[in-house]
């Protein structure tokens, strides 16, 4: 599949490099800027571009005035604000500016990947995946299974998207999968997620994708 190609604007030269590393290690396609001038170039040169991971302190110019910039010459990709100030006020002149959504400092690196993704899917933006037969398409929450469509759940279809977007043979944790499937604050237990698994990994049995994920024993599960 084609990754999300994303530009991270950070002034923080190890900061930045840690945000590359990281996301790329999601999957990502990662280009970086280290100030305001930086990213208007790259948005204004990248023939594709999918999400702006966007640092508010920067040191030619304030974050929101990029964004403001970016939606002034038309260009709608969608921006996730990093900021060490994560007040009601900073929040709300984000979004004035075009802003998608907030991210305050320091935050872990998973939490930023899983905002980039709900940003590119309210945009429409997320990619289909594909592989051994299986295609998830999440803009037409759609599962096919060699040209088959597999009706699910919106919990088991959160959760098969969750398993996809890892590298094949990546294990994905039970904690990551929660996260991705429940809301904030749902008490699930292991046994309800594990029930899950078991209805989707028939489902795609069923229409004929074998033993598309398997279970890593009191790990995850990995899609192979």
């Amino acid at each position: 599949m084609t990754s999300h190609r994303v530009l991270v604007v950070e002034d923080d030269p190890g900061l930045r490099a840690i945000l590359a590393r990281g996301l790329r290690e999601e999957d990502f396609d990662v280009l970086t800027a280290g100030d305001g001038a930086g990213a208007l170039r790259a948005v204004r040169s990248q023939a594709r571009l999918d999400a702006v991971v966007l640092d508010i302190g920067l040191p030619d110019s304030d974050g929101r005035d990029v964004c403001h910039a970016m939606r002034a010459a038309g260009i709608d990709v969608p921006v996730v604000f990093l900021t060490a100030h994560n007040t009601l006020p900073d929040r709300l002149s984000g979004f004035t500016s075009g802003g998608d959504d907030f991210l305050a400092k320091p935050f872990h690196l998973v939490e930023l990947a899983a905002r980039i993704r709900a940003v590119l899917r309210r945009a429409g933006r997320e990619a289909a995946v594909e592989s051994s037969g299986v295609r998830l398409d999440p803009a037409a929450h759609v599962l096919r299974v060699h040209g088959r469509d597999v009706q699910l759940t919106p919990t088991e279809f959160r959760l098969m998207a969750c398993v996809m977007a890892a590298a094949p043979g990546t294990v994905v944790r039970r904690r990551a999968l929660l996260r991705a499937a429940w809301p904030e604050g749902a008490r699930v237990s292991d046994n309800t997620l594990d029930q899950y698994m078991t209805r989707l990994r028939r489902k795609l049995r069923e229409a004929g994708g074998g033993q598309a994920i398997s279970t890593v024993r009191g790990v995850g599960y990995r899609f192979s």
